[in-house]
């Protein structure tokens, strides 16, 4: 995306608009998109895939008489440009007999600008015998220690998006994100006790040094072990009300699906009811007490070599952090242009599509809970009896996403401020309110886990982090099972 195929596509974007706006168009963007993908698998040490693809494509919106269309096409002569333009206006001018659905965008800051991600060590250069090397030196990490790993599946992936941004407000925004991702299905087996899995996934931006930065041969040996602990020689969780601490991917999974999706603007105003679920959160709800002083959920899409990382979003609009609950207090939506407008504010820069053929819809980036001022043993110090839950198997929410429930995987008792025996399985069912009023201290162990957040109709799966610290709820009901 450099040199004359750059002034290829900004001419080729240019035309677009001009065509738009003479077609009767008041707002016209254009977003061309060039995605390269690579990925290798291994099952039980044995090659099980490679692949490669690449797609370019763009994706066309317009606003005619307050209604919306789009269309998009991967064949990008003019003649057949002007062909998909003209299917988005036809499309805008339908909708817009819809006098209730109206539609009207924020005004924003017209920017121009390039940016990318750096790679210190290009994934480019790392062949693809080097990356299979590399996965089976982690398979043999995984069945080194002296435990039986039934199965292993192990997967490599990278993705090279290269975006150009274009509208009629004078919008001009390129961008090129390197994204190296791992995921890991690992299950654990014993004669006596029968069977434990476990995934892990892990992503950023960046080149071969982010995938270094994770230390995955040592994660997953570690991993297995500690797997083998929990099916051999956990205990049944202990019920009744009592206080938990959690651990910081227990602390992610909330903040992403109790703060971060019932924040998206779209869900609150409606429009992804029948898609992707709805929300507890009414237009009217920022100030709403929802938590402790102790709760802050950001998102937080700027944070350097991160899995959500970008600087603007697929409307053009800067990036910046958002705080979505603030001293126990609801602070803040996730907003596209259209929802910041039916709302009389600015967008925050929450736009997001994952390839060109989609339109960008309201998304999560990196989402977390703010760390505090405590280390995880004054966390666990005034427990006299309670659980620690440091990572989870298995996660329910409702629609609203009110109702919730959370499995534990690796958990212990805490008995006098001490991290005792392993238990099994213990489960919290809880509400939004009910889980964020009982945090009473939040630690400084802020940490990260990656994943692809779906959402959307047609399906779109998000790069994003899910974070936090490690916090402690008092007196809340836990269940055991098994």
């Amino acid at each position: 995306m450099v040199g004359k195929g750059m002034n290829d596509i900004f001419e080729l974007l240019k035309k677009v608009l001009d065509y738009a706006v003479a077609t009767g168009a008041s707002y016209a963007e254009a977003r061309f998109h060039s995605d390269s993908d690579k990925g290798v698998a291994l099952k039980n040490g044995e090659v099980e895939a490679a692949e490669a693809s690449y797609e370019v494509g763009m994706g066309i919106r317009v606003l005619v008489n307050g209604g919306l269309g789009f269309a998009s096409t991967n064949m990008l002569k003019p003649e057949n440009l002007t062909r998909v333009v003209d299917k988005a206006v036809k499309m805008a001018r339908a909708s817009s007999c819809l006098k209730s659905s109206r539609i009207r965008f924020s005004e924003e800051e017209a920017y121009s600008v390039d940016w990318r991600v750096s790679e210190k060590k290009r994934l480019g250069d790392w062949s693809l015998s080097s990356k299979i090397d590399f996965l089976k030196t982690l398979d043999k990490a995984a069945i080194s220690q002296g435990v039986d790993v039934s199965s292993r599946y192990i997967e490599y992936s990278e993705r090279r998006t290269g975006r150009v941004y274009v509208n009629t407000e004078g919008a001009l925004v390129s961008a090129l994100v390197p994204r190296p991702s791992f995921f890991a299905l690992i299950t654990v087996a014993d004669p006596s006790k029968g069977v434990v899995q476990r995934t892990l996934q892990f992503g950023g931006s960046g080149g071969v040094e982010v995938v270094e930065s994770w230390r995955l041969e040592e994660k997953l040996g570690a991993e297995v072990k500690t797997l083998h602990k929990m099916l051999t020689e956990s205990v049944r969780a202990p019920e009744g009300v009592m206080d938990v601490v959690v651990g910081s991917e227990v602390a992610g999974i909330i903040s992403h699906e109790a703060s971060g999706h019932p924040g998206e603007a779209d869900r609150i105003l409606g429009r992804e009811g029948a898609q992707a679920g709805e929300s507890y959160l009414k237009a009217e709800d920022l100030g709403r007490k929802i938590g402790s002083e102790a709760v802050n959920v950001v998102d937080d899409p700027a944070i350097p070599g991160s899995y959500g990382f970008y600087l603007f979003d697929d409307e053009g609009v800067k990036a910046r952090r958002k705080f979505l609950i603030k001293e126990g207090r609801i602070c803040e939506f996730l907003m596209n242009r259209e929802t910041a407008a039916r709302l009389g504010v600015k967008s925050n820069g929450s736009a997001r599509a994952s390839r060109y053929g989609v339109e960008p819809i309201v998304r999560m980036s990196n989402t977390f809970i703010l760390p505090g001022d405590h280390s995880l043993e004054e966390l666990l110090s005034g427990v006299a009896k309670g659980v620690y839950v440091k990572s989870f198997m298995e996660w329910n929410i409702d629609d609203k996403r009110w109702n919730q429930r959370y499995v534990g995987l690796e958990a212990y008792m805490i008995e006098e401020g001490r991290i005792t025996r392993p238990v099994r399985n213990p489960v919290i069912e809880i509400t939004t309110e009910r889980l964020f009023s009982s945090v009473d201290a939040v630690g400084k162990d802020l940490d990260f886990v990656a994943a692809t957040c779906g959402k959307g109709d047609p399906m779109q799966g998000m790069p994003v982090y899910m974070g936090g610290p490690s916090f402690r709820m008092r007196n809340i009901m836990v269940r055991g099972v098994g």
